[in-house]
């Protein structure tokens, strides 16, 4: 009979600011989804931190400075790129952690990398050349979000692209396909498929969640199964968890039907490191 261990692919490395993400431990991609301010911003950093170091979980920061992809014209978008990055950079420098956001245009990447640690790649962006390889050519490291549309079987060949720019500190983060109309189901395949890259694989908990346009003029959301979702995530092996996390979700400008109260992290994330802690000892990788 094999092992339990050959059923876990070979996952190479990665460097994400001071951090190693080689699944000894649960990388944690968290914030709000977009900036609404930078005291907001601020304040979230700082709880996260504090848990993430009591927990002993490395923390990346993550809030957009533009959603590009919003249902209606009428929907918060962000501060923009100049403004979004100067907070981003604030936070990095007074919370002491690394940063990452989502960039749309190629033209963004530059200065974007030149601010955060960790470039994220929009999902319904992940088949866009131009802009993965010129990721690949700015960025520090680069998270690729597997499209809602696409199998996870060809996402080994965006992270080929962003290689092609000439960087190699490369994720991809299942955030769920699309089911019918106006909703979401994460196969729990992929999450191994997306493993045959070589690249650590993220799971996004809070956008698998939701309802694409779910509310008409804007994206509905189930968070109460973020939960459950985060811990077939974890048992089935991930490298890391990305969340979205908000003081106030019901008041959030973007995304707030599945995000995660700031007061339900801690709880989350220990559920979560105990979990993997489990699945390491059966499955070392």
């Amino acid at each position: 009979m094999e092992s339990l261990e050959q059923w876990q692919p070979i996952r190479h490395a990665v460097k994400v600011g001071d951090y190693t993400v080689d699944g000894s431990k649960l990388l944690v991609i968290a914030g709000p989804c977009v900036i609404e301010s930078e005291s907001l911003c601020i304040e979230v950093a700082h709880a996260l931190k504090e848990i993430t170091t009591q927990l002993d979980l490395p923390f990346v920061f993550k809030a957009s400075y533009d959603k590009a992809n919003r249902t209606s014209i009428e929907s918060f978008r962000g501060p923009g790129l100049e403004r979004g990055l100067e907070i981003l950079a604030k936070v990095k420098e007074q919370v002491g952690i690394p940063v990452t956001t989502d960039v749309h245009e190629t033209w963004q990447v530059k200065p974007a990398s030149e601010v955060v640690d960790l470039v994220q790649i929009p999902a319904f962006l992940c088949r866009q050349t131009d802009l993965l390889v010129e990721a690949g050519k700015w960025a520090k490291a680069v998270n690729i979000k597997k499209g809602q549309f696409a199998d996870a079987n060809i996402m080994v060949h965006a992270a080929r692209k962003v290689e092609a720019g000439g960087c190699k500190n490369i994720l991809l983060t299942e955030r769920g396909t699309f089911f019918g109309y106006g909703d979401l189901v994460v196969d729990m395949r992929n999450l191994l498929w997306l493993r045959q890259s070589g690249c650590p694989v993220i799971f996004d908990a809070t956008h698998s969640v939701q309802r694409p346009s779910g509310l008409g003029s804007a994206s509905g959301g189930r968070r109460e199964f973020v939960p459950l979702l985060l811990r077939a995530a974890v048992a089935a092996g991930v490298d890391g968890i990305f969340l979205e996390v908000h003081p106030e979700p019901d008041k959030a400008l973007s995304d707030g039907p599945n995000m995660v109260p700031l007061n339900f992290v801690a709880e989350l994330l220990a559920m979560a490191k105990e979990l993997h802690a489990v699945v390491r000892k059966f499955c070392q990788r």
